[in-house]
């Protein structure tokens, strides 16, 4: 049982990779189940069950007796389909990446603002030692991580946490990549050091403002480095 679903697992994902690359594009039929079994050796079961899920993460619409049709996943999918995605960043576009810095810009206010309202001693205890940190993109990677993670943890609405989670695997090398630059990492220890301050006051209001102000010129930053 343990080696069908692994199986499944990989034929699911390699799927999605397929249509995440074009290969099955939006509105078009994926092979059969029988041609689908052919290609990866295995039992139509098999291939039945990696379908159902491919359906339920809203990447197809199955079809009784035809083949499946590919969805357009940003209207049909759901945070099944934003992990899937996020698993294969690899091949994931520069669009993307924008879409998640917006996210990201939308979500971060919200949950500093609560971080302070609610647990202000141990949002000071995180930027308490702001000296301390390496001037290098690996390490503003990591602490900028490590800060969002964690105040989204002290807020109260438990699924800033969990939203955040599923970009584990994508954020530290997209952090890398814009830290590489000194005028984002200078931006970045400014909104740290004015953050405490506001932290240490209990002012949850300008951790907010100040979180909306940052995200914002991180944003443009991040669409402004090819120009």
């Amino acid at each position: 049982m343990k080696e069908k679903e692994s199986t499944s697992d990989k034929i699911e994902n390699e799927l999605i990779r397929s249509i995440l690359a074009g290969v099955y594009s939006v509105g078009s039929n994926l092979p059969a189940e029988r041609e689908l079994a052919k290609e990866f050796g295995v039992g139509r079961p098999t291939i039945r069950e990696a379908l159902q899920r491919l359906g339920r993460g809203g990447w197809i619409t199955g079809r009784k007796g035809m083949p499946a049709i590919v969805n357009d996943y940003w209207h049909s999918g759901n945070l099944t389909t934003l992990v899937n995605i996020v698993e294969n960043h690899h091949i994931v576009t520069d669009e993307f990446i924008m879409y998640l810095l917006e996210l990201r810009s939308s979500l971060t206010p919200a949950y500093i603002r609560d971080a302070v309202t609610f647990n202000q001693p141990k949002v000071v205890a995180l930027l308490a030692n702001l000296e301390q940190l390496e001037d290098s993109a690996e390490s503003y990677a990591s602490f900028d991580w490590d800060l969002q993670k964690r105040c989204a943890g002290l807020a109260i609405n438990p699924i800033f946490l969990l939203i955040l989670n599923s970009f584990d695997s994508i954020y530290l090398d997209m952090a890398k990549r814009y830290f590489s630059i000194k005028d984002h990492r200078e931006l970045s220890f400014n909104y740290y050091h004015d953050l405490l301050k506001a932290a240490l006051k209990g002012d949850a209001m300008e951790a907010e403002r100040l979180s909306t102000e940052t995200m914002a010129k991180s944003l443009a930053l991040w669409k402004d480095r090819k120009k």
